[in-house]
């Protein structure tokens, strides 16, 4: 029957013929047979099987082995025998060698018909050892696939006791081998076939047997930790997704208890790790973030921040590649939404991130646009978390303008649930990671804990240049003791090496005792308590003085005569006149009061469409010259006012009339303050006569910069007009007029009678929406204008600082200073040219006014919100600090006290041995990472040839070293 089979297979009959013939050879199965012609047969079809060079002859090999196994099982016992079985595996078969994937299919195929017995119990013994033994010569993935079939569908065949543990860390080593030679996604995803099957084969194991997990994954350790080695396979990070995350304590602790594994073993092992698990494409990323966030527990904190910026471009360039997208996404999550104690890690991204963008959106939509969405989303959430860098944000918001925008609720969501909740107090004495003062020669200061709102006010202080300056000149005294802690933080403003330095002593100084601490505060709450504290303490420091001359010296001293104007009244103190006018008899009342800042708040809807909409609107008397900016967050409540240069009539019964529903200010202390500004008429005055207005109207166009507002967008003069306009005081707002000695209707005007040095400007954004009652910030439109004219002896500002509050609430969110210096003192010096610096807490950058002008056109939550104008020098009056100016150009920069050298001139020298001992520490560790596979070295490079080899491309088989399977796999 044998050489009948054979006959046919090799004949000239067509298929047809041959299938019958073939199905009577198989119908003779049935049929008694002797023992000779069942091991005839059954070699014959082991023969077609193993050797058939056609698939007629392999399927037949295959239906005859199993016809004649199953019908003549006695038979095919004795043929299937330990000795049979161990010759293929240690012999091979005619032309096929031992590692031969079709000899594990055959076994596979004969185990199932093998009865139970002794016979089989040797077979399976004997299977035992030769798997073993099989996987230890590290066989490619395609062959460890079918042996995991094998061994997955006959457990027997596993090794057992100690051989188990074995053979588990023997096939992890196997893993680690694993390569995919071939760039066809064909292939690819065979080969991700192959190494998923063989790690369901530990999973299985590992689930019978718990104990086996220690030894393999110590292996996988070892195999990972190793350096100076090639680089295992990224296919081990399939094993390491079926660890059970209830074991991760344990594993984690074994691992890293070792006192023979050092820093940069283990700073290899999980840099290495870390770059595996992004390829597999359901990988979770939550056991990523278990292990981690527990190696952080166990791990020197440096190591553990540098692991994840060294990976995350490694990580993110990976998007590029459709077929390992879906995992590269969960890891790159993970790694940004836990790593929120500094935006490190994301600002590494940025110059990549539009380039990226661009590419999917080339892409197929159904592959590119879900990870379009899902990073813009991510994008979201790390400018939420960390604002305050519009310079940088704004290609990155251009980029991604088209995408959808998640919800706040969203972002909270996924910043909260991925937070580390010990992060920031673990690592916080590791950042700012700022190895040098930025290229601007400006110091930034550290945050203290949510004291952004501190650190902005600051930087805006130090930057207005007359107040520093008299500020350094101070002599040391011990009645000022807050004035002399801002001297000295000045000081090393100005003189230390540090990129950035701390303010506690003066946080706790200058403190507003209703501040709870570490919550975030309103800057203009905590500016006005910070001038308010420091005039209060020179009239005091002076008031003691005087009465230790006067006891010295006499009841008079000459020298004293000029004790009306503290230092903060000179800088920063103006005067507002009150006008209030009663309708019945016209009798006028006026009242002055001095302020250090203008809080001006914004016109209901209704009534800003009176006063502005039309073309019968009249001449605003606040004027704006050059190019106007942003918007603008405020929390103040101090209503300012002005007084007419000449007597006002009473309204007249035709002008228009608005009715405003009373706006809600929440009050310094958290009170609410109710503003009722009620619309009468615009107060009108012709100003163009001043010399210097044409002046800066010109420098301002020369310089290219906007000369108006967008159409239907609020200014800062728009502002200050409403808050200078008349206001009627009438039904439960009536005036009490003493000459009427009774209530009356009444008009209320309010002008700045007394121009200060620095004008302080607070745009009340922030308020409470009696409708929904809840809090609310106005993140309407507002132009800032770079120069500004007041109606007191028409006086010119040119801005100095604008203090930008990003976020929606004014119990949350970030405060960044824009700022500049060299102003010039005149009118021509006074212009756009002026170098603009971003302070970001300890970050300091080079910025411009167009980056003022149009940051909440990108960022819609940044809006300014308190600004600072330097009156020019020609306009000041005997109030402003001429001495202070002509002393600087005189004789240069400020004296020091003593004891404030020093103290720079130590801190300088220690901040250098500082550096030298991070830079031994880091070298103890980086080593590992130029050591480990670099292979995304060209991501981002300024190539503008994308098919080049040596840089990743929008697209998988790029060639070269951008090869797919040479940086993937």
């Amino acid at each position: 029957m044998d050489k009948i089979l054979e006959a046919v297979l090799v004949s000239p009959y067509s298929n047809a013929v041959k299938h019958g013939l073939i199905r009577r050879v198989l119908e003779a199965a049935k049929e008694p047979l002797d023992r000779q012609q069942c091991w005839s047969m059954l070699e014959v079809a082991t023969k077609l099987f193993l050797l058939g060079d056609t698939k007629l002859k392999r399927d037949t090999g295959k239906e005859v082995f199993e016809a004649y196994a199953h019908h003549h099982p006695k038979e095919f016992e004795e043929f299937f025998s330990v000795r049979f079985i161990l010759n293929l595996l240690q012999e091979g078969y005619g032309t096929l060698g031992t590692k031969s994937l079709k000899i594990i299919e055959y076994l596979h195929l004969g185990l199932q018909y093998l009865l139970q017995g002794s016979s089989a119990d040797e077979v399976f013994s004997l299977l035992q050892t030769e798997v073993l033994r099989m996987v230890c010569e590290r066989p490619g993935p395609k062959f460890c696939a079918g042996l995991a079939k094998l061994l997955s569908q006959n457990p027997q065949c596993i090794p057992t006791g100690k051989q188990l543990t074995l053979f588990c860390q023997q096939l992890v080593r196997s893993i680690g081998q694993f390569q995919c030679l071939s760039e066809a996604e064909d292939d690819i995803m065979e080969f991700l076939d192959h190494v998923i099957k063989v790690s369901g084969l530990l999973q299985k194991i590992w689930r019978a047997q718990t104990s086996s997990i220690l030894p393999s994954l110590k292996e996988l350790f070892t195999i990972i930790s190793t350096t100076g080695q090639e680089t295992p396979s990224n296919a081990l990070a399939s094993v390491v997704q079926f660890v059970p995350v209830e074991l991760m304590d344990g594993v984690i602790k074994n691992l890293t208890n070792d006192d023979s594994i050092s820093d940069a073993q283990m700073m290899t092992a999980i840099n290495r790790f870390s770059s595996q698990v992004s390829w597999l494409k359901n990988y979770i990323a939550g056991l990523l973030h278990t292990v981690l966030r527990k190696l952080i527990k166990v791990l020197r904190l440096s190591v553990s921040a540098e692991i994840k910026l060294t990976l995350c471009l490694q990580v993110f360039s990976k998007l590029y590649y459709p077929i390992v997208r879906e995992g590269t996404l969960s890891v790159l999550k993970y790694m940004l939404l836990s790593f929120q104690h500094s935006p490190d890690a994301f600002h590494m991204l940025l110059p990549h991130i539009p380039k990226m963008v661009a590419a999917l959106c080339k892409e197929d939509p159904k592959s590119g646009r879900s990870c379009l969405e899902q990073l813009a989303e991510l994008i979201h959430c790390m400018i939420f978390r960390f604002s305050g860098f519009p310079d940088l944000y704004e290609p990155l918001m251009e980029a991604i303008k088209d995408l959808p925008v998640p919800n706040e609720e969203r972002v909270k969501q996924l910043l909260g649930q991925n937070a580390w909740t010990s992060q920031k107090n673990e690592l916080a004495p590791f950042y700012p990671r700022l190895a040098a003062k930025s290229n601007t020669g400006r110091i930034g200061l550290v945050n203290l804990g949510n004291t952004c709102y501190m650190n902005s006010v600051l930087q805006a202080l130090f930057m207005a240049s007359d107040f520093r300056q008299a500020v350094m000149y101070l002599k040391e005294s011990d009645s000022q003791p807050l004035m002399m802690k801002l001297q000295r933080l000045f000081a090393f403003l100005e003189h230390s090496q540090r990129p950035a330095i701390s303010p506690d002593n003066f946080l706790a100084a200058s403190w507003p005792p209703w501040f709870s601490p570490g919550a975030q505060q309103d800057c203009s709450e905590y500016l006005k308590y910070l001038l308010d504290r420091l005039h209060e303490e020179e009239k005091t420091g002076r008031r003691i003085n005087l009465k230790l001359r006067r006891s010295n010296s006499g009841p008079y001293i000459e020298e004293y005569q000029d004790f009306g104007k503290t230092l903060i009244e000179k800088m920063f103190g103006g005067k507002l006149m009150t006008n209030t006018c009663c309708l019945c008899c016209h009798n006028i009342s006026l009242r002055e009061e001095a302020f250090t800042d203008l809080s001006l708040a914004f016109p209901p809807p209704q009534k800003a469409a009176v006063r502005y909409g039309g073309s019968t609107s009249p001449a605003l008397p606040i004027e704006e010259i050059g190019p106007k900016s942003t918007h603008s967050p405020l929390k103040s409540q101090n209503r300012m006012c002005r007084s007419p240069k000449r007597q006002r009539s009473p309204l007249k019964s035709e002008q228009p009339y608005v009715h405003i529903v009373p706006i809600e200010i929440l009050g310094s202390h958290g009170k609410v303050e109710t503003e009722r500004p009620t619309f009468s008429r615009q107060y009108t005055e012709e100003l163009e006569d001043h010399d210097g207005i044409e002046d800066a109207k010109n420098s301002a166009i020369a310089s290219g910069e906007q000369t108006h507002a967008a159409d239907g967008s609020r200014s800062v003069p728009d502002l200050i007009n409403f808050f200078l306009s008349p206001e009627m005081l009438t039904g439960d707002n009536k005036y009490y007029c003493e000459m009427c000695a009774s209530l009356q209707d009444a008009e209320k005007v309010v002008e700045v009678s007394e121009a200060p040095c620095y004008l302080i400007l607070t745009l009340l954004r922030f308020s409470f929406d009696l409708k929904v009652m809840k809090r609310r910030k106005i993140i309407d439109n507002v132009y800032v204008p770079l120069v500004l004219k007041l109606p007191v002896r028409v006086s010119v500002y040119d801005l100095c600082s604008v203090v930008v509050h990003s976020g929606i609430s004014s119990e949350s969110g970030h405060y960044y200073c824009y700022a500049r210096e060299g102003l010039g003192t005149n009118e021509s010096q006074a212009d756009s040219g002026s170098q603009w610096y971003l302070f970001n807490d300890t970050r300091v950058s080079f910025s411009s006014f167009e980056s003022v002008s149009n940051v909440t056109s990108y960022l819609p939550k940044d809006t300014a919100y308190v600004l600072f104008y330097r009156q020019r020098t020609s306009q000041r009056g005997t109030a402003g600090p001429q001495h202070t100016s002509g002393a600087v150009k005189q004789y240069g920069e400020p004296p020091l006290s003593k004891e404030i050298m020093e103290a720079i001139s130590k801190d300088n020298i220690q901040y250098l041995q500082e550096q030298e001992r991070e830079a031994r520490n880091r070298a103890t560790y980086i080593p590992a990472l130029s050591r480990s596979p670099m292979w995304w070295r060209g991501f981002g490079d300024d190539d503008d040839n994308e098919g080049s080899s040596g840089s990743c491309g929008p697209a998988a088989g790029g060639g070269g070293s951008g090869s797919f399977s040479r940086l993937v796999f």
